[in-house]
């Protein structure tokens, strides 16, 4: 019997660039899209952590190849790209994942310069990378962009007033721009992550983190990074052509629980 379904869940031989793909979640993206066959673009700030992904995914057998960057600069966003083009020949996937988190006071003299670096980070950075990518993606027979924010994007912690602005417009900035560019079959979507066992939690004695995922979410429990990445997958494949401006939570059901 012929199948009845018609739309392709296979991303093997498409190109992905993903920020922030040394450590945590990046890193386990960048494992499972080469996993699934796609060659991988890992970026980050430090060539060690580059390199070390690179290796691992490349010793697997897959395809990768890594650049350093500063996701903050927008020149050096134009390059790399044009030098994964020429590696790879394509490019259709871009994930925004690069982050940083400074938790800080309004009233602390640290806050102006935190404040700028955070929204530099999370959110204007995601536009360098979407307008060096944006001819490449045209060209692709499945272009997508996916951001990442965090439920901090709902909500707010304590004393994280600039990460939660940042994440804020990281939503808005996906609901615009897949606004923008729908008509020309570039999806745009966005992950927000919920407490998710990642270099940004590792300081978090194991004790409180038990205590607050119990109290606070459904699963009663932190993720893992590959959780994250399966929900970026999701997106990404040939046959997620109908979706986008999804603001999709990856939380273990933190959003959802009331007490």
């Amino acid at each position: 019997m012929a199948r009845l379904s018609k739309l392709d869940r296979s991303i093997e031989g498409k190109v992905a660039l993903i920020t922030g793909a040394a450590s945590g979640m990046g890193r386990a993206t960048a494992h499972l899209f080469s996993d699934e066959g796609a060659h991988v673009a890992v970026t980050d700030l430090g060539a060690d952590g580059v390199q070390r992904v690179v290796d691992e995914i490349t010793e697997a057998g897959n395809s990768a190849k890594g650049w350093t960057f500063d996701v903050t600069d927008a020149g050096r966003a134009a390059v790399i790209i044009e030098e994964v083009v020429a590696e790879f020949g394509r490019l259709d996937m871009v994930i925004n994942n690069a982050g940083i988190a400074l938790f800080t006071p309004i009233d602390s003299p640290d806050y102006p310069d935190n404040w700028a670096t955070s929204i530099d980070v999370l959110l204007t950075a995601h536009t360098h990378t979407v307008r060096a990518a944006l001819p490449h993606l045209r060209r692709s027979d499945c272009p997508r962009i996916v951001n990442i924010a965090s439920t901090e994007g709902w909500g707010a912690t304590k004393f994280n007033s600039p990460y939660v602005a940042a994440k804020h417009g990281v939503i808005g900035l996906t609901k615009g721009l897949a606004v923008d560019l729908g008509r020309e079959g570039i999806t745009v979507n966005c992950i927000c992550p919920g407490p998710i066992v990642t270099g940004l939690t590792e300081d978090i004695p194991e004790n409180d983190r038990v205590v607050f995922a119990k109290r606070r979410t459904a699963l009663g429990r932190f993720g893992q990074p590959e959780e994250v990445a399966h929900g970026t997958l999701n997106f990404c494949l040939p046959a997620s052509q109908y979706m986008t401006g999804v603001i999709m939570p990856v939380d273990g059901g933190l959003l959802v629980k009331n007490a």
